[in-house]
C-alpha cells in the first residue's frame, strides 16, 4: 500500500519504520531535511509538502505536535487536504484537541478524504517496540481499512467510538497519567519527609494495589532523581489542559488535575519544561516547609 507519514520525530521516526518493514510503500515529508534522513536511507521518499505527498498515498498518517501544526499541515495552504485524492484516509496520531480533530475531519470530507483520530500511548518505547496503545475515533469501516496498519505500530488497537471519540479518550488517559503521577511524587516526598527510604517504600507499593504502571516507571525515576528528558514535561501540559477544557466544557469536576496542573505550571516557570515529568517531585519538595 502506498503510505506517507508526517511527523519524523521520536514517536514518528520508529512507527514509520515499522510500517515499512511491513512491505508498505512509503513516502514523508519533513521541514527539516536531517528529519527524514534516517526515513530516506530506509527507502522512503521525501516529499517537498504535505500537499505533494499526499496525492502519492493511499492513506497518510500525521505525528505532529498540537493542534495548531495539525491544521496547518493538513489545511494549510500546501496541507494535505490540497493533495489528497477522494478516498484517501488520513490518520492522526497524536494528541490534540478533540474539537479540532472533529473540524479537520469535516473539512477533510468535503473533499471525499475519510479521518481517524487515532492518539497513541506507550511513548517512545512503545514506539520502538510497536506495542503502541491506539484508540481510534472515525466510521466503522474505515477502522476497519486502516487497522493492518495500525497493528504495524501497536498492540492493543481499539476504536472507541465516532470523530473525535480517540482524543476525548487520550485526554483521560492522561488526565489519569498525570494525576497518579503527582500522587506518587507526594506519596514519595512524604516517605522521604518521615525519614523513611523512598525506594523501599515504592518497593512495597509495587507489590499491592498501590502498584501502577506510573509508580512503576515516573516512581523510579523520582527515587533516582532522574530527570533527564523522556517526554517534555510542557507536552504533558499541553495534554492536561486539553482534558482540563473539556471538563469545563461539560461541567465536570477535576479538582485532582487542576492541583496537578498548578504543579506541572511550577515546573515549567522553573525552567523546567523539557525534563522528565519525575521532576514534578522536585516541585513538592521546592514547595515543603524547610
Amino acid at each position: 500500500m502506498k503510505l506517507g507519514f508526517i511527523g519524523l520525530g521520536a514517536m514518528g521516526r520508529p512507527m514509520t519504520l515499522h510500517l515499512m518493514k511491513h512491505g508498505h510503500s512509503m513516502g514523508v515529508y519533513a521541514r527539516r531535511a536531517e528529519s527524514a534522513a534516517p526515513l530516506v536511507a530506509a527507502g522512503a521518499t521525501r516529499y517537498d509538502t504535505p500537499a505533494a505527498l499526499a496525492g502519492q498515498c493511499e492513506v497518510i498518517f500525521t505525528m505532529v505536535t498540537n493542534s495548531h501544526d495539525v491544521e496547518h499541515v493538513v489545511l494549510g495552504a500546501d496541507g494535505i487536504a490540497q493533495g489528497a485524492r477522494a478516498g484517501c484516509v488520513l490518520v492522526d496520531m497524536e494528541t490534540i484537541s478533540p474539537t479540532v480533530a472533529r473540524r479537520v475531519a469535516s473539512e477533510l470530507l468535503k473533499k471525499g478524504v475519510e479521518m481517524l483520530d487515532a492518539p497513541v500511548s506507550g511513548g517512545p518505547t512503545g514506539a520502538e517496540a510497536a506495542t503502541l496503545a491506539i484508540m481510534a475515533g472515525g466510521k466503522p469501516e474505515v477502522f476497519e481499512r486502516v487497522k493492518p496498519l495500525l497493528a504495524c505500530m501497536g498492540k492493543t488497537i481499539i476504536r472507541v467510538g465516532d470523530s473525535g471519540a480517540g482524543q476525548i479518550t487520550k485526554a483521560c488517559n492522561q488526565l489519569l497519567l498525570l494525576v497518579t503521577a503527582q500522587g506518587a511524587a507526594e506519596a514519595l516526598a512524604l516517605a522521604k519527609r518521615c525519614g523513611v527510604d523512598p525506594a523501599t517504600v515504592r518497593e512495597v507499593m509495587m507489590s499491592g494495589i498501590a502498584s501502577s504502571r506510573v509508580l512503576e516507571v515516573f516512581g523510579k525515576r523520582m527515587v533516582e532523581r532522574n530527570f533527564a528528558n523522556g517526554i517534555d514535561t510542557r507536552l504533558y501540559h499541553k495534554d492536561l489542559d486539553i482534558a482540563l477544557g473539556l471538563a469545563h466544557d461539560r461541567g465536570a469536576a477535576a479538582p485532582a488535575a487542576s492541583v496537578t496542573m498548578q504543579h506541572i505550571n511550577a515546573a515549567i516557570g522553573r525552567g523546567e519544561g523539557t525534563s522528565d515529568l519525575a521532576v514534578l517531585i522536585d516541585v513538592l519538595e521546592s514547595l515543603s516547609r524547610k
